[in-house]
């Protein structure tokens, strides 16, 4: 009975080592009886001189692969994209001076005016300007004009009236144009005041009545 299963055994992998041969690796196995009958089995040793051996070429098991993990993708992250600015909120426009019906201009401030001690004149918004000291010649003791035995002055005053109605906002127009002339030759530093002063003599005149058509 021992002999039947070895031989349907080894007929199997016989059987099974044909049908793969092509595709497989195979080992040699080796059926070996010695002088009292009993059998052995070896794979890949020959059979013991004094043996009875028969030899088969049957499938060996399936060597798997290693298996290597793939090389790590090192990626760069792109560097973040700066969000634009939200745009500037739009400034409130001021709304254009509204334009003043003919009817609802006033006739413009008071304008003065003024003659000086020595024959000038000049136009002023100040009724009562400062006195000025006049410097006075002055003579030594033996006569003779020497300023440096001492200095004095002479208070002055300027004369002024009132421009007429009539003739008021020909009186601005005229300081507008004394204004301008000017500041426009003004060193730097009175520059800006003159040109403040410009300013605020043309807003009188646009905004009264000298400012109708």
């Amino acid at each position: 009975m021992r002999h039947l299963v070895c031989s349907a055994a080894l007929i199997a992998i016989a059987a099974a080592t044909i049908a793969h041969a092509q595709d497989t690796r195979t080992d040699t196995i080796y059926r070996c009886t010695d002088a009292r009958g009993a059998l052995t089995i070896q794979n890949g040793t020959p059979c013991p001189k004094g043996s009875r051996q028969e030899m088969q070429v049957v499938e060996a098991p399936m060597v798997i692969p290693r298996f290597e993990a793939p090389p790590a993708i090192v990626t760069t992250a792109p560097e973040p994209t700066p969000e634009p600015a939200p745009p500037e909120p739009e400034r409130p426009q001021a709304p254009p001076p509204a334009k003043l019906a003919d009817a609802q201009r006033l006739p413009p401030p008071p304008l003065y005016q003024c003659n000086t001690w020595d024959n000038d004149h000049y136009l002023s918004e100040d009724p009562e300007p400062k006195p000025r000291c006049v410097a006075l010649q002055t003579t030594g003791l033996a006569g003779d004009p020497d300023r440096a035995g001492g200095q004095a002055c002479e208070m002055k005053y300027d004369l002024c009236a009132r421009v007429p109605d009539g003739a008021a906002c020909d009186g601005w127009k005229q300081r507008q144009r004394e204004i301008e002339s000017t500041w426009r030759y003004a060193p730097g530093a009175d520059r800006q005041r003159l040109q403040d002063e410009f300013a605020r003599v043309t807003k009188i005149l646009n905004d009264t009545a000298c400012g109708a058509p």
